[in-house]
């Protein structure tokens, strides 16, 4: 190191980095700043040469065989004891990859001080928080201490001590955008059929090339969540509720003897009052009752807006759900955003055409454009709750068929469809059903007689319902090719819309305006308009109509969602799933993957 000093040159060696300082690049320095016996004021600028701020910074990060002992072993180890979450053997083979690159140099570390990136990092995981995510996963709390314990520790620390802070920021990064970019937990361990293989980059890479010299950190963190102008919704609103949730909530609203109607006398007006203000129900400037025990005027208008927000009856009527819903602590709802934000990070981040999203416990479906904004919107019908929930799943939607059959699945015509012929003879006549062998012949219109019943019981023959207005499909049918045999249709039961809550399906998907999901769906097609599907619908033959590009096609789970002018809406969790992926998320590293 004399040699060094004598000739005014601090140069750390960083064999292999990727944009490090070369052999003879070094060679040709030292050979300049020592000539004419080291003299001090001999500078490469003076020289003619230059070295760039980029190569100035590796130069500059420290490398020893003491550090690099220390990182090969705690990477070997796949543990480090300083981290909140030590065991990080699920990611040991990037780590390595990651400083393997570099021949296990420090990354973060430059002249015995943690790089700009570092504490820009550092002040990322200490507010994790704010992105739905837990600061201690990234060890957000330790990292004061432990720079304080580097940059104040006397006797100074050692090579090691810098390799164990370099190790644990590298595995904190990692776990930091993985969980950033394509969430915490993967939808496997709840049997969703979501392939999360959007983002399957190279984290090592990215970490490399895209953070340990970035000019912006937080830019190039940007870049791996998800494009969602949604998503972006939902991040501000989960902070918006998470601050309302530490400022407390509000005393719970009194249990009335009976529903509280408008013009009825309810004590709790006051504090009704300031609860919808507090939420925006109630417009700040928009006064409350004059009489402060009487529900009515502008409060009741306010209990409406609160009521569609939560998908219930918008009646301003204060019942039973509605009082429960006005009571729910205000750290819950920020939990059911926190969790939405968890499934946006589980979708791909790139589509081949727009989708189409249908939220189960929302009962909507959205059609999406080009920038991932709503061009589509409408109601739909799901799964019971209790019997035939709809499947959370992915697919695309090849083709649309006008004035579809419907071929009973063999479940409900055992359980459901031949009991009721059973007790009703003429039930299949009523119900424009015909008898088909399996390979769909038809055997009988709809007569039936105690060899057919049996026959179909035990599933040798099917039953078919014939095109039409009361065919269970409506008529139209949205085929999307999946191992649930789940699809989108109409329905000739429409007064189902009218109401808040929509789980009666056998876990198909009614569409309220089928012709406005064709028209989008075939809005590439142009023989394919409103009028033309239309009168396909009420032709005397079904069509099959092939989609140019399949259409990606998303069927999903979030209790809460951020509309596009910013209203938060929250949704009961019908299927119960909400608390499966709070306990998931509670896991340790690398439990929680």
């Amino acid at each position: 190191m004399e040699f060094w000093r004598h000739c005014g040159l601090r140069v750390a060696l960083m064999q292999g980095v990727k944009r490090s300082l070369n052999i003879p690049f070094i060679v040709l320095v030292l050979l300049l700043a020592c000539s004419r016996g080291g003299e001090p004021g001999l500078s490469a600028r003076a020289s003619g040469l230059t070295i760039s701020a980029e190569d100035r910074l590796a130069a500059s990060r420290q490398v020893s065989s003491e550090a690099t002992a220390a990182l090969r072993a705690i990477v070997a180890a796949g543990y480090l004891s300083d981290l909140r979450w030590p065991e990080f053997s699920d990611r040991r083979a990037e780590v390595h990859e990651f400083y393997e690159s570099a021949n296990y140099a420090l990354a973060w570390v430059s002249d015995a001080r943690a790089t700009p990136q570092a504490l820009t990092l550092i002040g990322l995981f200490r507010d994790a928080a704010s992105q739905g995510l837990r600061p201690e996963d990234y060890d957000g709390p330790r990292w004061s201490g432990r720079l304080r314990r580097l940059n104040q520790s006397q006797p100074p620390p050692v090579d090691s001590d810098w390799a164990r802070f370099d190790v644990a920021l590298t595995v904190s990064t990692m776990r930091y955008v993985s969980d950033l970019s394509k969430g915490r937990v993967t939808p496997r361990q709840f049997q969703y059929a979501l392939e999360i293989n959007h983002n399957n980059y190279d984290v090592a890479e990215f970490l490399r090339q895209r953070l340990v010299d970035a000019l912006d950190v937080e830019a190039a963190l940007k870049a791996v969540e998800p494009p969602f102008p949604a998503y972006h919704r939902t991040v501000s609103a989960y902070q918006t509720y998470s601050k309302l949730a530490r400022q407390g909530d509000a005393e719970p609203l009194s249990v009335p003897t009976k529903t509280v109607k408008p013009g009825d006398l309810y004590p709790g007006v006051p504090r009704l009052v300031r609860l919808l203000r507090r939420l925006g129900d109630l417009p700040s400037g928009v006064a409350g009752p004059a009489d402060a025990t009487t529900y009515e005027g502008a409060l009741v208008d306010a209990v409406k807006h609160f009521q569609r927000r939560h998908g219930l009856e918008s009646d301003g009527w204060i019942g039973r759900q509605t009082l429960r819903a006005l009571n729910m602590s205000l750290s819950h709802r920020a939990l059911q955003l926190r969790l939405a934000l968890e499934r946006w990070r589980w979708l791909p981040h790139e589509f081949a055409q727009p989708p189409i999203i249908v939220n189960i416990p929302e009962f909507g479906l959205h059609a999406y454009n080009t920038e991932l904004r709503w061009a589509l919107s409408t109601k739909v019908v799901v799964g019971r709750a209790y019997q035939h929930q709809t499947p959370v799943f992915a697919s695309e939607m090849k083709y649309v068929i006008l004035r579809p059959p419907w071929n009973v699945p063999l479940s409900i015509q055992i359980k459901e469809l031949v009991p009721a012929a059973r007790k009703d003879p003429n039930y299949f006549v009523k119900g424009n059903y015909e008898i088909t062998d399996r390979q769909g012949t038809v055997v009988s219109d709809g007569e039936t007689n105690e060899v057919i019943l049996n026959e179909l019981r035990s599933g040798k023959l099917a039953i078919r319902q014939r095109p039409g207005p009361n065919n269970s499909l409506g008529l139209i049918k949205f085929v999307l090719p999946n191992d649930h045999d789940v699809y989108l249709h109409g329905t000739p039961a429409m007064a189902l819309f009218t109401r808040p809550r929509r789980d009666f399906s056998h876990g198909c998907i009614r569409v309220e305006d089928p012709v406005a999901l064709a028209a989008w769906v075939l809005r590439n097609q142009p023989q394919w308009t409103p009028e033309s599907i239309r009168a396909a619908m009420n032709g005397d033959k079904t069509v099959r109509v092939g989609l140019d590009q399949p259409i990606p096609v998303l069927i999903l789970y979030t209790t809460a969602v951020v509309m596009e002018d910013g209203e938060v809406r929250f949704f009961e969790d019908i299927y119960n799933q909400d608390t499966a992926l709070q306990e998931a998320l509670a896991r340790a590293y690398p439990d929680a993957e």
